[in-house]
């Protein structure tokens, strides 16, 4: 499933990986590279960095922005290549033909309600396949234990409101710059239909177009390309070599600015489940962790610099005013463009004031 049960959500404690399928850690570790160049660029200008100190200052006022001190440079475009087509909306008609019938599944698996929802909100999976164009959760066997994690088509589909960046990497890099381009698909992978109804302008996103929000936010739409080249791994290249194939329960990670992981239940390989010592250096903790030091290294320099990360917990952070830009974005595009969206609540409430020595291992 590659995506923790919404029943482990609450003591992932910020070290456990919600969601590690590929698009998403690679959106995470992209966050972490960035924190990462930031802090590299405090130290020494890099011409060759995608980053920059912004030649425009603009101060927090403390009611929705921080002082975002860097940009990504303008000549840079950013690339989403994936080897399969996103789980959720962009892939149901390459799921319907891989069926023996092409047709709908007679028994749904079981549905996933917030608490508080009635049925018509609640996140189906690899089910119902009359039903597109709506948010859906992970797809998992039907034995698999419910998941609030929506699919990778649906959070892909928000990063061209709030872009790639992060509710911690928003506090220091402006998002002007980072949307996605393009996304580059196998042609094998890709469905028009499909892709226009997940991602574009004329499908789901119509209610968000040409909507510009404060804060460097607008609904940015990327475009898909396709390419022949298949990667070497695979279902289609695998299968073809092999009699019998299965999914692993292992994610991989690597990040230019030093660091390679081995993922396996939301955490590092070999390491036990949530203990700090495991946490993937893309968790929420370790963001937290590099996203304090950041600030305290921009000094009295940057008075208005988000320098009290190491209190409270990750959720003041994450709906404080300092990110409430992003939040109206969010809650937007989830209310019009990706309704039924139910938040993955739950693991937002650990504490950041203790600290963790795996970041220097």
């Amino acid at each position: 499933m590659k995506c923790l049960p919404a029943s482990k959500i609450a003591e992932s404690n910020g070290v456990g990986v919600h969601d590690w399928h590929a698009e998403i850690l690679a959106i995470r570790t992209f966050n972490r590279f960035l924190l990462d160049e930031c802090r590299s660029l405090l130290q020494r200008d890099d011409e060759a960095s995608i980053l920059q100190r912004k030649r425009e200052m603009t101060a927090s006022n403390g009611h929705g922005t921080a002082l975002q001190l860097f940009e990504i440079k303008d000549h840079v475009k950013l690339y989403l290549y994936c080897s399969e087509a996103p789980c959720g909306d962009a892939s149901m008609e390459l799921t319907m033909a891989a069926q023996d019938d092409a047709s709908a599944w007679a028994t749904p698996t079981p549905m996933t309600k917030a608490p508080t929802s009635n049925i018509e909100t609640s996140l189906l999976g690899r089910a119902c396949f009359s039903r597109t164009g709506i948010v859906r959760r992970k797809p998992a066997r039907g034995d698999a234990p419910p998941t609030l994690s929506k699919s990778c088509s649906d959070k892909i589909a928000l990063k061209q409101c709030t872009s790639l960046l992060s509710t911690l990497t928003s506090l220091f890099v402006d998002p002007a710059n980072a949307y996605i381009h393009s996304i580059i698909l196998p042609i094998s992978q890709y469905s028009e239909l499909a892709c226009r109804r997940a991602f574009s302008a004329d499908g789901r996103m119509n209610p968000v177009v040409r909507k510009e929000w404060l804060g460097g936010y607008a609904f940015k739409e990327f475009s898909i390309v396709t390419t022949d080249l298949e990667f070497e791994f695979s279902k289609r290249a695998v299968r073809a070599r092999a009699a019998k194939i299965s999914a692993s329960n292992l994610a991989a990670t690597w990040s230019h600015s030093g660091f390679e992981e081995n993922i396996i239940g939301g955490v590092i390989q070999g390491r036990k489940a949530f203990k700090v010592n495991g946490a993937s250096r893309t968790s929420r903790r370790s963001m937290c962790e590099a996203a304090s030091e950041l600030a305290v290294s921009l000094g009295d320099a940057f008075p208005a610099s988000p320098k009290n990360l190491g209190g409270g917990t990750y959720r003041d952070i994450k709906e404080g005013p300092l990110t409430a830009h992003r939040q109206r974005v969010k809650g937007e595009a989830r209310e019009t463009a990706l309704r039924g969206w139910i938040r993955n609540d739950g693991g937002s409430d650990f504490q950041l004031e203790e600290r963790s020595n795996h970041c220097h291992h």
